[in-house]
């Protein structure tokens, strides 16, 4: 059958979806896969793209096309459903926004269409969390009494976001770090005590912020706004003020994100003097070529060779790593051209996060 393959691309995601907290693009999703094989309106959505690979994450295309309809106002009957825009989903009636899911796809067929030629990004600014901790260990490692100043360049940016990290606040019980009048909070940081350097760690001072995406988002226009909050899962809401938060304080910081991959963004950074020189990625090594990444990862030797103790280099990823039988998101460390530390584990939308056991196999 043609749209087996999607059907089993929807169900896998689906699974996604529900393991990490959201019942109601779980339900739809399902009922999604169905509608493939019976040939319905979500078949014609998907038509030409019933063969993609799940990288390709066709199934939270579709998800975020119809999202975007209902937070533009044009799938009222299905807004009564979503939580994002002030609607009820109740668990225990998993099909009930399925009928008006169905009807606005058919509906609207042009829209969803166009909406699934453009890769999910959603920008999540709960990965934040993860570059807060990088920091601090490394500065604590540095010894330089103050805090260096910052020169912050993210790979695999979307809209450049979590560029702005310096400026939202992470809390948990009796630990906060960050500018306490943040409209960006992210509440419940960490499972269990956070590091001992994070604790008491003064705050970091960004001085220049660039990023790079092959595909940038704008998230001071009204199309890229739409995009950020149409990816977010519409039951998820401290996913979504978060966002609103971050979306404001986009509007007043400007964050360069190049429109580049992440090779050609590395081979005109350098270290400099009297300031810490970061990389960082969250959750995007996954999607570059293998022969750009081996690129990337010669930029990276380069900058660590060049670090020094007057103008260090820091290299911060958090991303999946297959550790025993399963994958584990890890947060990754390497201060100049020392050893690569593990310094903590987190869920993928970096919320919460906890330390590793001493002899945890993923260090």
């Amino acid at each position: 059958m043609p749209f087996d393959h999607a059907a089993a691309m929807f169900h896998h995601q689906a699974d996604g979806c529900a393991a990490l907290g959201s019942p109601l693009s779980a339900a739809l999703l399902r009922r999604a896969a169905e509608d493939l094989l019976a040939g319905g309106p979500c078949a014609e959505a998907v038509a030409g793209h019933e063969d993609a690979p799940g990288p390709d994450a066709i199934a939270l295309r579709l998800l975020g096309a119809v999202h975007a309809l209902v937070l533009s106002g044009l799938a009222p009957e299905l807004a009564a459903h979503y939580p994002s825009v002030g609607g009820r989903f109740d668990p225990a009636e998993p099909d009930a926004p399925w009928p008006a899911f169905r009807a606005a796809v058919a509906a609207h067929l042009p829209f969803v269409r166009g909406w699934l030629t453009r890769p999910p990004q959603t920008n999540e600014v709960g990965r934040a969390n993860l570059l807060f901790t990088a920091l601090a260990w490394a500065q604590r490692e540095l010894s330089a009494g103050t805090p260096l100043p910052v020169r912050l360049r993210e790979l695999g940016s979307s809209a450049g976001l979590n560029l702005l990290a310096d400026r939202f606040r992470c809390t948990s019980d009796g630990f906060s770090y960050g500018p306490a009048d943040s409209p960006v909070v992210l509440a419940d940081a960490w499972r269990g005590e956070p590091p001992a350097w994070l604790r008491g760690a003064p705050l970091q001072r960004v001085t220049d912020r660039r990023g790079c995406d092959p595909t940038p988002i704008d998230p001071r226009s009204a199309d890229g706004s739409l995009a950020l909050r149409a990816y977010l899962w519409a039951d998820q809401l401290p996913r979504v003020q978060r966002l609103n938060g971050a979306l404001a304080l986009a509007a007043e910081t400007p964050a360069p994100v190049e429109a580049t991959g992440a090779a050609a963004f590395l081979r005109g950074v350098e270290t400099a003097g009297g300031t810490l020189t970061v990389v960082w990625h969250s959750i995007m090594r996954q999607y570059v070529p293998a022969d750009e990444w081996r690129s990337v990862e010669a930029e990276l030797t380069r900058l660590a060779t060049a670090s020094s103790p007057s103008a260090p280099f820091l290299h911060v990823a958090f991303e999946p790593r297959r550790v025993g039988t399963g994958h584990r998101f890890l947060l990754t460390a390497r201060l100049g051209a020392g050893p690569r530390t593990t310094l903590a584990e987190a869920m993928p939308h970096g919320l919460p996060a906890w330390t590793l056991a001493p002899d945890d196999p993923a260090r």
